[in-house]
């Protein structure tokens, strides 16, 4: 199996590249700093953009799946960079692609018909960054693509408990935090299994 991997160089991108690599998964990561990544067996690092079309295209040969890890950066990266490669997936005949969301972007209990980041269970100052999620989760739903979209909620970078709960389209009760190594974990497991696709999946780590 070979993957695309945009986001390597993030906190949780990173977490996922070291997952993968761990269980012999050839990465292709497209990142723009190429210095950002340490040259390991089964990676093969393109240093690129993912706004710009022909970046993606090169990062997309040979897949089989594609993993999104990007962050908003306060910029619209992460619309520009899904079009392209939604795009590019369906004329390929690519079909499973798995992208790290936001929990504003799961369904809301306390207002049924919003999402979170729309509702008072919000706590963000900013929905700049939800805004754009829930962009790319239209953009996702719209098409025929396997797809899933991990939904995490505070995001401390911490190590995976492999005692993570998880919830389609909602986040879990009493949810806290999400490390970085459990929405990692999730994630490459999603890959394997092939689960929950065509959902959001709220995430949620174990309080100690």
């Amino acid at each position: 199996m070979k993957i695309a991997l945009f986001g390597a160089t993030g906190r949780v991108g990173h977490a996922i590249l070291t997952l993968l690599l761990e269980k012999d998964i050839k990465v292709t990561a497209l990142v723009r700093n190429p210095k950002k990544v340490q040259p390991q067996v089964g990676l093969t690092v393109l240093q690129g953009d993912a706004r710009i079309i022909a970046d993606v295209e090169r990062t997309l040969d040979g897949v089989d799946a594609v993993i999104s890890a990007l962050g908003t950066d306060k910029t619209n990266v992460l619309t520009e960079s899904i079009t392209h490669i939604i795009s590019i997936m369906q004329k390929r005949q690519l079909k499973r692609i798995i992208t790290i969301g936001t929990a504003g972007i799961l369904d809301s209990r306390a207002e049924p018909g919003l999402l979170r980041y729309q509702s008072s269970e919000s706590k963000r100052k900013s929905i700049v960054a939800a805004l754009e999620h829930h962009k790319v989760y239209d953009l996702l739903k719209d098409t025929s693509l396997d797809w899933t979209i991990a939904c995490p909620t505070y995001l401390p970078t911490g190590n995976s408990t492999d005692e993570f709960i998880i919830l389609r389209d909602k986040l879990p009760e009493d949810a806290v935090q999400t490390t970085t190594g459990d929405t990692a974990l999730f994630t490459v497991n999603v890959l394997l299994k092939n689960e929950h696709i065509g959902y959001r999946v709220g995430i949620m780590s174990p309080q100690y």
